[in-house]
């Protein structure tokens, strides 16, 4: 079993402090929910533990098996056991999905370790079965001219087939319809082990109802202000956040939803990959 701990975390972006003190501890076999309104540095967490070179950490730490994530580069955090599913996944030109993956499990692979490349094909072609993708996608370009949906499939399809210690989940749900929000909701909850976490950020209540939570946290004002069971969600859905306001006496604060929502990743920003 694996643990990663947020202790004390302090953000800065582009000179605005966005996390104000996030405390987080998860461990595999447990999938935990963030909400809260836009703005309050949802994207920022998940991003940060991910290393976007955008987002400056003033404080606190983040430990994976009590190692020192910060001191990694992102490919490092990577190879670690680390996975981003982006809320705007990017679009890689002239790289096949086939060879991006399997450039990503190379640079994982012990040196003495052999790639067996029947063994990876029929990996892929079961992974791309169970989330219903096109036969031809080992072929396409990296989200190139995919659908909304198409891209959010295959960000869960690297997972499958990389096969994190903990995954980062920013709103994989957005942009689905119902068919395919029951499909990805299933793969990934079918990845629930004790070798595999998640941490996932949504909105919205529905995908939940393909998932095994086990804890919801609610981020405000850059702070996890209270967590909680799946009773919390069902509050939030009716009543809004304002009762979590009024209880812990938080004022309104300016809502920023381009703060902290990443429009490329870091890695294919500085290392031209990402999730590699």
């Amino acid at each position: 079993m694996s643990k990663l701990q947020i202790i004390d975390l302090h953000v800065n972006v582009e000179g605005k402090e966005i996390l104000k003190g996030v405390n987080l501890e998860l461990n595999t076999g447990e999938f935990h929910v963030i909400m809260g309104p836009n703005g309050t540095g949802k994207s920022t967490l998940v991003s940060t533990i991910m290393g976007h070179y955008k987002y400056e950490v003033t404080k606190g730490q983040i430990l994976l098996d009590g190692e020192d994530v910060l001191k990694m580069s992102v490919d490092e955090r990577s190879r670690k056991g680390l996975f981003l599913a982006m809320q705007y996944p990017s679009e890689i030109e002239g790289v096949t999905n086939s060879d991006f993956i399997k450039s990503a499990l190379h640079a994982r692979m012990d040196k003495d370790e052999k790639f067996s490349l029947i063994k990876y094909i029929k990996s892929f072609e079961k992974a791309a079965s169970e989330l219903k993708m096109r036969e031809d996608l080992p072929h396409r370009y990296v989200n190139v001219g995919f659908s909304g949906g198409e891209k959010k499939r295959n960000e869960i399809l690297q997972m499958k087939m990389l096969k994190p210690k903990f995954a980062l989940l920013d709103e994989i749900d957005s942009g689905l319809d119902v068919d395919a929000l029951k499909i990805v909701g299933e793969n990934v909850n079918q990845m629930k082990s004790n070798d595999f976490g998640a941490l996932i950020i949504t909105h919205y209540e529905r995908l939940l109802d393909y998932l095994r939570v086990d804890k919801v946290h609610i981020l405000m004002q850059g702070k996890i202000v209270t967590s909680g069971s799946l009773e919390l969600i069902e509050k939030i859905d009716q009543e809004g956040y304002d009762f979590i306001k009024d209880e812990f006496g938080l004022s309104d604060e300016e809502e920023d939803a381009k703060v902290g929502i990443i429009g490329s990743c870091a890695v294919k920003d500085s290392l031209g990959d990402h999730n590699g």
